[in-house]
């Protein structure tokens, strides 16, 4: 950017020379350098601190490892290499039929331990009324006290086994949905709508639970953001919401509309988690610069093909000296044609 203003100063200063004729001696020439550095200077300082630029920013994505949440044999692969998906869109299926025979006999025994519980229900009832003809018997003087402590002490077995048979019942109801969730987990989904790379799985691979062994990585669509990354010296002018501009080195000629969308508080360099060892000289001589999030507002960019992890330019205009933005703007816009000379620049 500082050499731009340069070249467009000489040859603004060329032209006048030769336009007007002017003569080039000791006073006109060192007026025209000394002129070029108090502007150029001026300019600079007054863009770099209100409007600044940054030569580092790039399209940042967020990308999900696909792990399997059951082991098994891969059965189907049903998307290709770099496809786009939609949300829920099936991406690989694991033989199920281990897990449905695992459904199958849970199923078989909870509906053996229902009916036997229905059993239990029956004899309960039967063994109840008995229970209730000993007393009443007793109430007439005609029956035993034996006969209803016998018949008692049936009914409360039978109740003891009824309640050992729901609890049996319950434990294996949740086995089976367990086990349903399991047969489920068999068929993988799209988590969202994106792109499949890196995609090596195929038929007849084992497929494992394993968090540091991904089948494929998936990237969202809807997860890019733009980040600017920034000198420090213009913190204190940088505020979410302002104006911003993005030039990226793969669309020449174009400058895309953005804004402000948050400053992240926090940078790399000044970050320390709790170890043994202790922080040292070392990080403090990297001066690190701000990550500022940009959000793209320009229609436009919808039309471009954008790789994601593009990296390119950006520039943000703030409030303060709001004139000096056209400079800055300009610059721009000669730096984006500029893209169309690579790799020279």
């Amino acid at each position: 950017m500082d050499l731009l203003l340069i070249l467009t100063y000489t040859a603004i200063c060329v032209g006048i020379f030769k336009v007007f004729k002017i003569p080039l001696n000791k006073w006109t020439v060192p007026t025209a350098v000394l002129g070029g550095i108090f502007i150029i200077g001026a300019l600079i300082v007054l863009m770099n601190y209100n409007h600044p630029y940054s030569e580092l920013s790039r399209n940042y994505y967020v990308s999900t490892p696909i792990v399997p949440l059951v082991k098994g044999r891969v059965s189907e692969v049903a998307v290709k290499p770099n496809q786009k998906v939609k949300k829920g869109d099936v991406l690989f299926r694991i033989e199920a039929e281990p897990f449905e025979h695992k459904v199958a006999s849970l199923t078989a025994r909870l509906l053996s331990n229902q009916d036997y519980l229905k059993a239990l229900d029956a004899r309960l009832r039967s063994a109840s009324l008995d229970r209730d003809r000993a007393r009443e018997l007793l109430r007439r003087g005609i029956g035993k006290q034996r006969d209803l402590d016998v018949t008692q002490a049936n009914v409360d077995d039978i109740g003891a086994q009824q309640d050992q048979q729901k609890a049996t019942i319950d434990d294996l109801q949740a086995q089976l949905n367990e086990a349903k969730y399991t047969l489920e987990q068999t068929v993988v989904y799209a988590p969202s709508d994106g792109h499949i790379v890196q995609l090596a799985l195929r038929p007849g691979m084992i497929a494992a639970p394993f968090m540091y062994r991904p089948v494929m990585t998936f990237i969202h669509e809807d997860a890019n953001s733009y980040v600017g990354w920034f000198w420090q010296n213009s913190m204190q002018r940088l505020k979410a919401g302002d104006e911003a501009e993005v030039v990226l080195d793969g669309i020449p000629g174009r400058i895309f509309k953005a804004k402000v969308q948050s400053v992240i508080p926090a940078m790399a360099p000044g970050n320390i988690q709790a170890q043994t060892g202790l922080i040292d000289q070392t990080t403090a001589q990297l001066p690190g610069r701000l990550p500022i999030v940009l959000e793209i507002t320009d229609p436009e960019w919808a039309k471009y093909q954008v790789i994601a992890g593009s990296s390119g330019q950006a520039a943000i205009y703030t409030e303060h000296v709001h004139h000096v933005a056209i400079m800055r703007k300009i610059l721009m816009r000669m730096g984006s044609w500029l893209n169309y000379l690579f790799p020279f620049h």
